[in-house]
């Protein structure tokens, strides 16, 4: 690495991506580092750098250092990596080992050895601490090792089931055959292959996917499983709201042989309590009054489907949130985005990655997806574009994602 290059990254001190350490760290210290720095977004261990950035250097030969940093990640994490090495020379002749760890490495969660355990570990700011079960449970879900959708809920069998629910979706939706509710076995076969049953040691039990979309109650057992709206007079958040639900129950509608909807599901009542508070505005054409509602209904439903679809359902006890302000509509994900999806492609419509698979294919069988993975490019941004000339934001953060639809606060002519 550059000199100069160099001393700019330790000018700006330690962060999330950026750790200093001694070359005469113990092993399982900088395995520690390794592993959190992998599991977070990747980053830089800068060998022979003190704590408050002065260079210290290191103190042993280049080579030697090579090969030590090279055995503690072969030996000291779990998998092993082979991170990039290399150093630079200051001024003084002192040199600094640069360590570098890639931040889409596919052995996650990694693990340091520590004694005789094997522990995971996780950056927060500047700080390499041991993973929660929580955090832990979203690196095996990231690197795909299991998916959350399709783990087995507790104690919650095919009894717990809609059969109503699911029968309309078999038959109505799918137009196939699907069991009489008295056949079990029939039921039982049919969601097996389905992935919304799994079997277990201790019999039969729904899968989270199965429980989200067709379980009669789903937050018995899953109770992040739903969406939290609030409608505010004003531009922040309020105690003096207008209007406010917790919407509770399976995702999936029930649909008649007519394709009706005869129970609205999780995404329609969202919907609906956005259509009730979103309010209008009119403006006067010549002597004719033209009225239009505040946001196109198929941004607004492709948001919220997005938000349910996408979100970490790791993250227990948060719902998706939607609040309506007297400006803007916003709806927060709980959760990053998925391995390998940015904003950038949303925008672009070259996104086929989803975190939540088989919720995104039923989701979609009721028409509430596209099956190009254009949803965002056309029916939020084109539609909002088209409906009052505004952007949305779409913006990542830390432990969320965030669209974000204006209003058109002018009549269309004096803009």
């Amino acid at each position: 690495m550059l000199k100069a290059e160099l001393l700019e990254i330790i000018a700006a001190s330690e962060n999330s991506r950026v750790e200093f350490k001694r070359d005469d760290v113990h092993a399982d210290q900088l395995a520690r580092e390794m592993s959190a720095l992998l599991n977070f977004e990747g980053g830089l261990i800068l060998l022979g750098v003190e704590d408050d950035g002065g260079i210290s250097g290191l103190t042993r030969s280049q080579a030697d250092a090579e090969e030590w940093v090279m055995n503690i990640a072969r030996n000291n994490l779990q998998p092993s990596t082979t991170p990039a090495w290399s150093t630079g020379t200051m001024s003084d002749g002192k040199v600094v080992g640069v360590l570098e760890l890639q931040p889409d490495s596919p052995g996650k969660p990694y693990k340091a050895k520590r004694g005789n355990a094997w522990v995971t570990y996780t950056r927060v700011g500047t700080q390499s601490r041991e993973a929660t079960r929580e955090e832990e449970a979203r690196l095996y879900q990231a690197a795909r090792i299991i998916r959350y959708e399709t783990r087995a809920i507790a104690d919650l069998g095919l009894e717990s089931l809609d059969r109503d629910r699911a029968q309309g979706y078999f038959r109505y939706v799918l137009r196939r055959d699907a069991p009489s509710a008295q056949d079990v076995d029939g039921w039982r076969r049919l969601l097996l292959n389905s992935d919304l049953l799994v079997e277990t040691r201790d019999g039969d039990r729904l899968t989270a996917a199965g429980l989200l979309l067709f379980g009669e109650n789903p937050n018995r057992r899953l109770p992040q499983a739903g969406v939290t709206a609030w409608a505010f007079p004003d531009t922040e958040k309020d105690y003096n709201t207008i209007d406010e639900e917790v919407i509770r129950g399976p995702l999936a509608p029930l649909v008649n042989k007519r394709r009706t909807v005869v129970d609205q599901g999780v995404v329609d009542r969202t919907v609906d309590f956005v259509k009730r508070n979103m309010g209008s505005i009119a403006w006067l054409e010549g002597s004719r009054r033209r009225r239009k509602r505040s946001y196109p209904i198929e941004a607004v439903r492709e948001a919220v489907v997005n938000a349910i679809v996408h979100r970490d359902y790791a993250r227990e006890a948060t719902d998706v949130e939607v609040s309506l302000y007297s400006d803007r509509l916003e709806v927060i994900s709980p959760g990053r985005l998925p391995n390998g999806v940015t904003v950038d492609k949303m925008k672009e419509g070259v996104v086929r990655v989803a975190r939540n698979e088989l919720l995104k294919e039923v989701l979609r069988d009721y028409r509430y997806v596209e099956h190009q993975g254009m949803g965002v490019r056309r029916r939020i941004i084109g539609a909002m574009r088209q409906h009052n000339g505004t952007e949305p934001d779409l913006e990542e953060h830390d432990d969320r994602f965030v669209v974000r639809l204006w209003k058109q606060l002018l009549p269309p002519h004096t803009r």
